[in-house]
């Protein structure tokens, strides 16, 4: 893990971090309905925001993270590893039985870490990123048209 890493909920008032929002969402209405239904989680290192993600509750007992972000500058440090292990806890504690996230079909990386911070593939959102979003999204050189959908029990 990093060395000084703070991770706390943003408080209300606090100004959301879009900047990391929108790295790892391109979509400003998809942020702006979800940021309000759930919790945002900011990653400090030396009182700079780095990370962050959202939780939301889908249903009961379920809770999804649906946004997740490292500074670019920040990236390969073990950052967004530990954002994922702060949300699974987070999710334990808030006693969901299930913990979800969803990743593009060509977010390797992603999906990767994913499985290794525990989560397992259960289906695939067919036409997901085709159907809810207005410009065409491209990860490693190929386009996002499916979300990889992945959870763990909790």
């Amino acid at each position: 893990m990093v060395e000084n890493l703070v991770i706390r909920k943003l408080e209300k008032g606090e100004e959301f971090p879009y900047d990391l929002l929108l790295l790892a969402d391109p979509s400003m209405e998809a942020i702006e309905d979800y940021i309000h239904r759930g919790d945002c989680y900011i990653a400090l290192l030396d009182n700079k925001v780095v990370g962050e993600y959202v939780l939301i509750k889908t249903r009961p007992f379920t809770i999804e993270l649906v946004n997740i972000a490292v500074d670019e500058k920040y990236q390969g440090k073990g950052i967004g590893k530990a954002l994922v292990m702060d949300a699974i806890n987070r999710a334990r504690e808030s006693k969901a039985k299930v913990i979800e996230v969803g990743t593009g079909n060509c977010s390797a990386y992603q999906h990767l870490l994913y499985q290794k911070c525990g989560f397992r593939m259960t289906w695939i959102d067919i036409d997901f990123f085709k159907k809810h979003y207005d410009e065409e999204i491209y990860e490693n050189g190929v386009r996002c048209i499916d979300m990889i959908r992945m959870s763990m029990d909790l």
